[in-house]
Order: C-alpha cells, then structure tokens, then sequence
C-alpha cells in the first residue's frame, strides 16, 4: 500500500468513478447500487446534482496520487452518512481502511452513519472496529445500518 489520501472530486475523475460505479464486482459486497449505474448519462445527471448540492461532501481517494475510489459524505434524514468505494486494483491492501479513516477523521458530525449491506461482513466487522455499532437493520435483513456515536468530553 502506497500514500493513501482523499482530494476533492474533479471532472477529470468523472470516467474513473462511472467505471468504479458501473463495476459490478465493486458493487458486489454492497448488494446495491445507484438508480442507472451502468447508463453513463443517468450517471452524469446524478453526480451533477450531488456536485451542486453543498452538503454532498465527494472525495477521491488516491493511491500515490493515483485514482483508487470514492468517498462520500451524504446528508440523511438531519444526520450524516459515509460510504468509501474502492476500485478493484486497491482492494484488498488497507486502501477502503485508511480512506475510511481520512472520512471519519474529516467528518466531523457525529453520531455518523454507515449504511452497508446485510451480508458485508468485512465492511461491518471494519466499521465496528472504528467504533461504529449497528442501530438499524431493515425489515428485509438486506441493509444495516451503523452509527459512531458521539464521544464523550
């Protein structure tokens, strides 16, 4: 693993990220995906209204400045929720567990949610030990979600 960082989205990542996206072996662990993930113009019009929209914080996360993944920082529901993507070149080195760790760190509303699918179990057993705990799973079992709660001053 190289010099992990996270760095502000730009139009030059646009075909990096639709490929990341559109990639189901990406999106395999989270069971689901964006509406029109594979139509690169429905794609287009949904980074456009995320990119427009101030409380949508997107970052890359590089590797040795290079492209390995999407970090996000959403608004849900008067909180905050967080997903990492990581492209399948970066997978499996510690790359999704530092750049989860540059967003926590950067994120600094808590409590913090993650929503993650059921069967995830690398992705639960990562959050938990960053401090996350499960506050919700839904009624067909397919999502969790999970919140760092506030800490203690």
């Amino acid at each position: 693993m190289g010099h992990i960082d996270l760095r502000d989205l730009d139009d030059d990542d646009l075909d990096a990220i639709f490929d990341l996206l559109a990639d189901p072996a990406a999106l395999r662990p989270a069971d689901f995906a964006a509406d029109g993930a594979t139509d690169r113009e429905a794609f287009d019009e949904w980074m456009l209204h995320r990119r427009r929209d101030a409380e949508v914080v997107l970052s890359v996360v590089t590797e040795d400045g290079g492209f390995a993944g999407l970090a996000a920082s959403v608004p849900l529901e008067g909180a905050r929720e967080i997903s990492v993507w990581i492209a399948g070149h970066a997978a499996g080195r510690d790359v999704g567990t530092t750049a989860l760790r540059l967003l926590v760190t950067r994120e600094a509303e808590r409590p913090l949610y993650a929503r993650i699918a059921a069967a995830d179990t690398a992705s639960a057993a990562l959050l938990t030990k960053m401090g996350f705990t499960e506050v919700d799973a839904t009624a067909s079992s397919a999502e969790v979600v999970l919140a760092l709660p506030p800490t203690l001053e």
